[in-house]
């Protein structure tokens, strides 16, 4: 088959690789319809993540059909349409049991594109398939299915529930890249009194205010207005830098909740100095996914819509282009960044865009 290999610092390509097969007889066998290029993706490519070992086929988020499965695998079969999510759990062990399958002791957790190949390819092999796989109402779109991977239940996990957004609540969201404008989408159901969203790039501050923020504005503006009040009940910090931890610390109010959704690449300061006495709450996370059939019910009734997330399509073959494209999202105007196994129409597959609706 045919999948996006990671080759070390900088050098990704589409090769020829092995066939995945079962290994385990927790394992299912994934033919990919659609995957998609994560912010994780690109802190690999740079060389972040040093325990991804060279020769390792890139993703973990993916929509597809079982082909196969282990003699262990119950809740699966050939030909059902699934959502693979980015963590596996094994089931068994105490997180777990625990529905924190991120910290699965079992040989599970973020194991797709980081410990063994990932999605970005024609086929995939899911380890715990009874538990990593959801199955894929008729109804729900590959777009909207697509990002039920890992894109909304991180947004809803690690950010909103984490931040224990409520009625009310005044809500700032630093980041507007695709968690970031995901948390805003679901922290509208909250009923808070007001959403900031918050970001460098004129494009996806407009992209937050179509997906539900109140307001959407460059961090000086921001601390400028918070600077007159007594700041945010809850901050989610979606953009994984330094500065922008900062930002998040100084945006929330005194007894507030600061939820860390970030994949930071670097040290970020916690200035403690003037935190220590504010009563505030800082958390972080691995997703789990333990949310994703509640979100599936969502989507799938209508009441929470994401599509818009979707930008960018591309043909699997071209995962290498779609890598520059989402990298460069602040400039191009690319949230999420969908690889497809059909090719697009002529005008998608010369522009990787997705083509508006009529």
């Amino acid at each position: 088959m045919r999948g996006l290999v990671y080759h070390g610092p900088g050098r990704i390509s589409w090769d020829t690789v092995p066939d995945p097969s079962i290994q385990e007889a927790t394992d299912a066998l994934v033919r990919v319809e659609a995957a998609t290029v994560c912010g994780s993706d690109l802190h690999i490519r740079r060389g972040d993540l040093p325990e991804v070992r060279p020769g390792t086929v890139l993703g973990h988020e993916a929509v597809g059909e079982v082909i196969e499965v282990g003699s262990e695998v119950h809740e699966r079969r050939p030909g059902d349409q699934v959502i693979v999510s980015a963590v596996s759990g094994c089931g068994r062990c105490a997180p777990c049991r625990d529905s924190r399958y991120g910290q699965c002791r079992g040989g599970g957790g973020w194991v797709l594109g980081n410990v063994i190949d990932g999605t970005q390819a024609e086929y995939v092999r899911v380890p715990f398939a009874d538990h990593a796989t959801h199955r894929r109402p008729a109804q729900l779109s590959l777009d909207d299915a697509v990002l039920l991977a890992e894109v909304l239940p991180t947004a809803y996990e690690v950010g909103v529930r984490k931040g224990r957004v409520g009625p009310g609540d005044t809500v700032v969201v630093v980041g507007a890249g695709p968690v970031g404008l995901a948390a805003v989408a679901v922290a509208r159901l909250y009923a808070p009194r007001r959403i900031v969203s918050v970001d460098l790039s004129d494009a996806r501050l407009r992209a937050a205010l179509r997906l539900g923020a109140d307001a959407a504005e460059l961090p000086g503006r921001l601390l400028a207005d918070l600077s007159d009040g007594p700041g945010a009940d809850v901050v989610i910090e979606a953009a994984g830098g330094p500065d922008s931890f900062l930002l998040a610390t100084r945006a929330v109010r005194a007894g507030g909740r600061l939820a860390n959704i970030g994949h930071h690449g670097k040290p970020a300061t916690l200035h403690l100095e003037s935190l220590w006495r504010r009563n505030v709450t800082i958390s972080t996370g691995q997703v789990d996914t333990s949310s994703t059939p509640w979100l599936i019910d969502l989507l799938s009734l209508g009441r929470l819509t994401v599509s818009p997330l979707v930008t960018h399509r591309f043909g699997l073959d071209r995962a290498e282009d779609a890598y520059d494209t989402f990298s460069s999202g602040p400039d191009t105007g690319a949230l999420k960044v969908l690889l497809h196994r059909r090719t697009p129409p002529a005008e998608q597959r010369r522009t990787g865009r997705e083509l508006a609706p009529a």
